[in-house]
């Protein structure tokens, strides 16, 4: 695959859409997704196992669905120190981030009575990790730890196990290094259901968050009315935007780590300098064919224009490299995450940003996993002087043919207590 240039014809709406339109969407998996929730709803922990060894161990018998703990004790004992240690560093700053994002309660103080908005986190969480391709420890940390700063009491990790039956070790060394002690070895849309339905050996959650394939973001959706879910996250994408003083090896850099996710992963850069874009494309050659993802850069007429162009294309990750393109960064609202100067592999790791993104356009309306995915609103309501608001609002519920609503705000009015 090559990295090819174009120059921005038309408006920023239309080259967006474009862009988009390279990565078509996946087939729909959802009559298949159906079965296997249908399956674990009848036969709970024996449906689980049966698509485990059908979709993970290629027909191999399956492990209990539980991890023990001396097996998450090994895993960390046999661990790297130097992956130990980025961990560590995850855990922390990730957790630091999300705490500052917490607020407390607000009170509405009206005069005659007060609304006060509360929230309260869930009482169970799962953070789902995908396996396949390559182990995702760095998703273990960005859910838990986030999770655990939301104040969530239990935390349920699960992960695919492969051919052998096992989950990778470097994740079951992510789960005992953030303090997770329920980890079982299963994924896919059996994983999804199990942990939104319960079984014989699987408690039901109250939220499942994670990345993973098709059928796992199907199960989510599916089941969106049995649990809470942060988002259906798609393939990978990155927008850059790069004034002429960008340098050319960090930018290159950046979009081929971005094209290291591979299939329906794509990369647009976009810049006003032409030389630039030939400069990059010529170092991504070196590389690129190699890999499945897709990549374009775009040469635009101005920064404004590839500003809107962000605006319009609602990127998962947006960088801003260059001293022009980072005076962009107060007037971008629509991108899951901005990195102004630096690099999007910083947030994957170790900035302390949360890597579960909005993708696939999703920008334009949601968010990036934070504590409020883990906790729940609510208003408490205390009205000491009612009089004024049930000779007001009862008119209103008469309006609506609810005659006894009128009549439980009218009885609380001062004359009418007494009489």
């Amino acid at each position: 695959m090559q990295a090819e240039l174009s120059r921005a014809d038309g408006d920023a709406r239309s080259l967006a859409r474009e862009l988009r339109a390279l990565v078509p969407g996946g087939a729909s998996v959802g009559d298949a997704v159906a079965e296997i929730i249908a399956d674990v709803r009848a036969h709970g922990d024996a449906a689980v196992i049966r698509q485990t060894e059908r979709h993970d161990t290629g027909g191999l018998p399956a492990a209990p669905l539980r991890v023990s703990a001396a097996e998450l004790g090994e895993a960390r004992a046999l661990l790297d120190p130097a992956v130990a240690d980025a961990i560590e560093l995850a855990n922390a700053n990730v957790g630091r981030v999300a705490r500052e994002a917490l607020v407390g309660p607000r009170t509405v103080d009206f005069g005659t009575h007060q609304v006060t908005l509360r929230d309260a986190p869930v009482t169970r969480a799962a953070v789902y990790v995908p396996g396949g391709r390559a182990p995702y420890p760095s998703t273990v940390v960005m859910g838990v730890a986030t999770a655990r700063a939301a104040g969530v009491r239990e935390i349920v990790v699960c992960s695919p196990p492969g051919r052998d039956g096992a989950v990778h070790p470097v994740i079951l060394a992510a789960c005992q290094i953030t303090g997770v002690e329920e980890v079982h070895r299963m994924g896919g849309a059996q994983a999804v259901a199990a942990l939104a339905l319960g079984t014989e050996s699987v408690a039901p959650v109250d939220v499942i968050v994670g990345p993973g394939n098709l059928y796992v973001q199907e199960a989510k959706r599916q089941l969106s009315g049995n649990v809470g879910i942060d988002s259906f996250a798609g393939p990978s994408d990155l927008l850059i935007i790069a004034d002429e003083r960008a340098e050319r090896e960090p930018l290159a850099l950046d979009a081929l780590a971005q094209a290291e996710h591979g299939a329906g992963t794509i990369v647009v850069v976009a810049s006003t300098d032409a030389q630039l874009l030939e400069d990059v494309r010529a170092r991504l050659a070196l590389s690129l064919p190699q890999s499945a993802a897709v990549c374009r850069l775009v040469h635009v007429p101005t920064l404004e224009f590839a500003l809107e162009l962000a605006q319009e294309f609602a990127p998962e990750h947006l960088e801003l490299l260059g001293p022009l393109a980072e005076q962009l960064a107060p007037r971008v609202t629509r991108a899951g995450c901005v990195f102004v100067g630096t690099g999007t592999a910083f947030g994957d790791y170790v900035a302390g940003s949360n890597h579960t993104l909005p993708t696939s356009g999703a920008a334009r309306f949601a968010s990036a996993l934070g504590p409020q995915h883990f906790r729940r609103s609510f208003t408490e309501v205390r009205i000491p002087d009612p009089d004024e608001l049930a000779r007001r609002g009862a008119p209103l519920a008469r309006a609506e043919g609810f005659e006894l609503h009128a009549q439980s705000m009218e009885a609380r009015i001062r004359q009418n207590r007494t009489a």
